[in-house]
């Protein structure tokens, strides 16, 4: 039987289709900043070993916040940030080699976050 490249992965035993990671970031700082938003997105993506197929940001007015995602052959990043409030909540979803864990020391870095709430989902189990 041909093997199939499916780039599922084992995490803590179980075979998944991808470690799905929901990030909360409180008493975070420049989350009004596109830029470096941009930055820290392209540094978890080097960070988890995935690869990056496209950033698409939008900058809310009046406000500042940051809307987007980071597309990756690995599946996605997205980010959704209130500065007002100075909270923002990412998804980070990898499959196949990717570390999606790799990325909360860069967002710590990049915003410092007096708080960062983790969880942890692995999608598609039993598939």
């Amino acid at each position: 039987m041909e093997e199939r490249k499916d780039h599922f992965v084992e995490r803590n035993g179980v075979r998944c289709a991808g470690v799905h990671l929901i990030i909360d970031l409180y008493e975070a700082e420049g989350l009004d900043d596109i830029d470096r938003i941009e930055e820290a997105l392209r540094k978890c993506v080097a960070a988890a070993g995935a690869t990056l197929l496209h950033i698409h940001l939008h900058h809310f007015e009046p406000n500042g916040g940051v809307s987007g995602v980071a597309v990756l052959a690995e599946s996605h990043i997205s980010i959704h940030s209130w500065p007002e409030a100075n909270y923002a909540a990412l998804d980070v979803f990898m499959c196949g080699e990717a570390k999606p864990e790799a990325c909360i020391p860069v967002l710590r870095e990049a915003f410092r976050p007096k708080r960062i709430v983790v969880g942890e989902h692995l999608r598609g189990q039993g598939v």
